[in-house]
């Protein structure tokens, strides 16, 4: 049986990451869109990585950056996943697919009409996050997970989850789900409490 993966997203401090870890997070993003409220250099970012036991994933937030940016910092972090989350072409994943690395493609979704476009990215992974036209994730809003049904590729669910609906997430049998604001007292800073609250509430469901 798929045992969903937990990603903790927006880590921007060596306490957060091990407190994820340590109540069962499988991967840990950092976020590297300057414009994000939750970025962090990357030299810290490979400062809190470098600290971290090898078991654990880390992934690379990334919005139209360029190849040679995101294969710098992929380097410098020791990224395990490049997760892109901006305006990428289909061919730019592409390119990306030659690496080492592993990737996913975020798809901000209104409808059944933007799945569609998830085969068209060769990519290890797609990130399904809500459609908002002024910003690149971390809404903390969710779309209507009713209209996912299956998708022949590793999935991974984002937008609005929290403590309170992560066991319906894990429920539609994604691959992963990516948390993000639901488990912080403020951008970028997780709140300990709510995060044990999530993975409390999805134990019985990964065990």
């Amino acid at each position: 049986m798929l045992i969903t993966k937990v990603k903790i997203c927006g880590i921007t401090n060596y306490e957060d990451a091990v407190a994820a870890m340590d109540l069962g997070a499988d991967l840990l993003g950092f976020n590297f869109y300057p414009q994000s409220p939750r970025y962090i250099e990357p030299a810290k970012a490979a400062g809190i990585i470098k600290r971290l036991p090898a078991f654990i994933d880390v992934s690379g937030v990334f919005v139209n950056s360029t190849l040679d940016q995101i294969r710098e910092i992929a380097g410098l972090c020791q990224l395990d996943w490049i997760q892109l989350h901006g305006d990428e072409t289909t061919d730019f994943c592409k390119w990306l697919a030659y690496d080492s690395v592993k990737t996913m493609k975020a798809l901000r979704v209104k409808n059944v009409a933007d799945l569609q476009r998830v085969d068209n990215y060769f990519t290890d992974a797609v990130l399904l996050d809500t459609y908002n036209p002024d910003r690149y994730g971390g809404t903390g809003l969710s779309f209507d997970w009713n209209i996912i049904g299956h998708i022949a590729k590793r999935v991974f669910l984002a937008g609005g989850i929290t403590p309170e609906n992560a066991a319906t997430a894990v429920g539609l049998g994604v691959y992963g789900i990516d948390v993000c604001s639901g488990v912080e007292s403020e951008p970028g800073k997780k709140d300990h409490k709510k995060m044990k609250a999530l993975f409390d509430s999805i134990r019985h469901l990964r065990a």
